[in-house]
């Protein structure tokens, strides 16, 4: 089944590797085959995998959108999990989650985890701040 995606005008998309950016207008793209696809909100550049959540959430998209490099993204992908479960176990769950969808090839669900590993992390951030503050 296509999928339709609406692009706003400088929006962009990486397909299949390729960041792709609408010049124009609002624009449809209908994609008709299994491709890898990342929207302009759920890509992360480099310089913004700052956090340890955020460095497994860099690694893992990067497995996804490009195979040719997938085992050397994956390897640090797995470190950057183990030490984040290692430091906060209670994102265990999410955690053993991500590394079943990877297992099974499903990298696009792995970094819908990804996003709540995230927000684990911001989470546990504000409630140390609220602490500090007191």
């Amino acid at each position: 089944m296509p999928l339709l995606i609406d692009l706003k005008p400088g929006e962009k998309v990486i397909i299949n590797g390729a960041v792709i950016e609408n010049a124009g207008s609002n624009t449809k793209i209908r994609i008709c085959n299994d491709s890898t696809l990342l929207r302009q909100k759920e890509i992360m550049v480099e310089e913004d995998a700052v956090t340890p959540a955020s460095r497994v959430y860099f690694c893992l998209q990067n497995a996804y959108i490009f195979p040719g490099r997938r085992d050397q993204y994956l390897s640090l992908f797995d470190q950057y999990l183990g030490d984040f479960l290692g430091a906060i176990p209670s994102a265990r769950e999410i955690g053993e989650q991500m590394r079943a969808e990877v297992a099974e090839g499903h990298y696009y669900k792995a970094l819908k985890g990804a996003r709540k590993l995230l927000k684990h992390e911001d989470n546990i951030v504000r409630a140390m701040q609220g602490q500090v503050e007191d």
